[in-house]
């Protein structure tokens, strides 16, 4: 199941296309995709939108070896992007994936059988607040424990790397479960030895069916992935799934599986990889 787990990253700050190369690689996807792209005025913004897609169909593509035209990336009512596996996903008892963008980087993560949820931070410098009046918009979403943490780190630089920290869990834990992006954020509490052995409590209770990994790609980001049950996807993401039911064996194989570094992609590989597939179909 190991070729299911999948860890891409791309630095977007590194493709500066030209108006006709941005066409080409959006003429690439499926019209339907189009328009969740042109609709952002920022061309920065068009670029992560863009290059999530590309992710999404070239790891497909490449992992389960379904034919391009054959790929249906479809999203659940809050958002979460997934795969119509139809006749394909044999090899994997539960494939599922999550991107994010932010900053500079846009990134994909693969599962095989848990719930993965993915989520990077750029340290954004507050520009019209300080760094605690910035955060104090946010306190409601941190246990008092984490809060204490946050404010007790060190100087306002320390203080921000931290508070992102922690969003960063926070986003991937509701991303991999399917949620809002804020629903019930102070009810997931994070625990951690420098930033290593992570868990998380929930509604006070430490739940043993989930990893979490965080990593600084530099100074300014990080990024973090969940590993969860199945079972504890909201509803509405559940339907998406193949199986939500594993007995304890079957799910720590998954749980288990070793967690990748990310691979360093570039937008270049992704365009050749789904041109060359489209003109093999």
């Amino acid at each position: 199941m190991e070729k299911g787990v999948q860890r891409w990253i791309i630095d977007i700050s590194k493709w500066n296309p030209s108006s006709n190369d941005f066409s080409f690689a959006l003429s690439l996807l499926p019209q339907t995709h189009h328009s969740s792209i042109t609709r952002f005025v920022k061309m920065e913004d068009r670029k992560r939108a863009l290059v999530s897609l590309l992710l999404q169909y070239t790891l497909i593509h490449e992992v389960l070896g379904i034919p391009y035209p054959d790929i249906v990336i479809n999203r659940t009512l809050e958002g979460k992007p997934f795969l119509e596996c139809g006749r394909f996903c044999f090899d994997f008892p539960n494939f599922n994936f999550n991107v994010s963008h932010h900053g500079d980087y846009v990134a994909i993560a693969s599962e095989p059988l848990c719930l993965v949820g993915l989520d990077i931070v750029n340290f954004m410098i507050p520009e019209k607040e300080t760094v605690p009046e910035y955060i104090q918009n946010f306190s409601s979403y941190f246990s008092s424990s984490e809060w204490d943490r946050i404010i007790s780190v060190g100087n306002n630089e320390e203080v921000l790397a931290e508070f992102y920290r922690y969003w960063c869990l926070k986003e991937a834990y509701v991303k991999a479960i399917g949620s809002g992006l804020a629903y019930g954020l102070h009810k997931v509490e994070f625990h951690h030895t420098n930033w290593t052995s992570i868990s998380v409590k929930v509604d006070g209770v430490t739940n043993q069916q989930w990893r979490f990994w965080l990593f600084n790609l530099d100074k300014g980001h990080s990024v973090s992935i969940a590993r969860g049950h199945p079972r504890l996807a909201i509803e509405s993401y559940k339907r998406s799934l193949k199986r939500t039911k594993f007995n304890e064996e079957e799910y720590n194989v998954g749980l288990h599986l070793p967690n990748p570094r990310f691979v360093l992609r570039t937008v270049e590989e992704l365009i050749s990889v789904i041109h060359k597939a489209k003109r093999s179909c």
